[in-house]
């Protein structure tokens, strides 16, 4: 039998086929780009095993998040034995910074979460900036779920920001955004640096151009009397190790950029 389609029939038929894969390609759910559950459990832990000597900060077991470019979340993990482990507060927090991180990022400019922390306080150009997540998406769910596959966070924006330490945008090996990371559950400082080992080591580390050194988007310790020179800097963290000086030296020991 001969199977005879009319030419109208055909073009509807062919733009229907080619809005579907528009729409499939532009899909905001869409995680293919970014670190799985069981790839960012592996680096997060890695980095956080390497203890308070080398992170700086409390030794404390840390959350972590990743969201895509369109803000939704795609994995949530913890490192510890149990959910209980960690400080609870930091499962939100973690995916607000992968929020914060990936929104004031783009192909061509890394920010850091903490790069924002100076121009958001009072009398600077981004005051009022800080926000808090999506309720819809934060406020629900199944505690047993919290940082696992299945977290109830998974396939929704979370919004926020947050502007200290712990937040990194990730970027493929050909310098393309795809979307952020976010590390809680120590101070911010340690977060940091956690954060950017594990980026490291999930090879989405080719950040193109940043405001501190490098170029990258590394944590600028300028705050005196209250007032930041760059404009981009971040307090010093008190309680644990201190982890400055293991940030000045990020870009040696762990370095950032296309071609490192």
């Amino acid at each position: 039998m001969q199977l005879i389609i009319s030419l109208p029939r055909l073009v509807a038929f062919l733009l229907c086929v080619g809005f579907s894969a528009l729409s499939f390609a532009q899909n905001p759910q869409d995680c293919s780009k970014v670190p799985d559950y069981n790839k960012l459990k592996a680096a997060l832990t890695s980095a956080v095993k390497e203890g308070k000597g080398a992170n700086g900060g409390l030794g404390n077991q840390e959350w972590g998040a990743v969201v895509n470019r369109d803000g939704v979340v795609c994995a949530v993990v913890f490192t510890g034995p149990n959910r209980g482990a960690e400080w609870p507060g930091s499962r939100l927090i973690s995916a607000e910074k992968a929020n914060t991180a990936n929104a004031f990022s783009t192909d061509n400019f890394a920010m850091s979460s903490g790069n924002i922390y100076a121009s958001a306080q009072p009398g600077n150009s981004l005051y009022s900036i800080v926000s808090g997540p999506n309720p819809n998406s934060a406020f629900s769910g199944d505690p047993q779920k919290f940082g696992q596959p299945d977290d109830p966070l998974v396939g929704k924006p979370i919004g926020g920001v947050i502007v200290f330490g712990g937040g990194l945008a990730l970027y493929d090996k050909n310098g393309k955004i795809i979307g952020g990371l976010g590390v809680s559950g120590d101070t911010s400082c340690a977060d940091h640096v956690i954060a950017w080992k594990t980026r490291k080591a999930l090879g989405l580390s080719a950040v193109p151009m940043g405001v501190a050194p490098g170029p990258s988007d590394n944590l600028i310790f300028d705050i005196q009397n209250g007032v930041s020179s760059s404009g981009f800097g971040h307090p010093a963290c008190k309680g644990g190790n201190p982890s400055e000086e293991i940030i000045n030296k990020l870009n040696q020991t762990h370095p950032a950029g296309p071609h490192r």
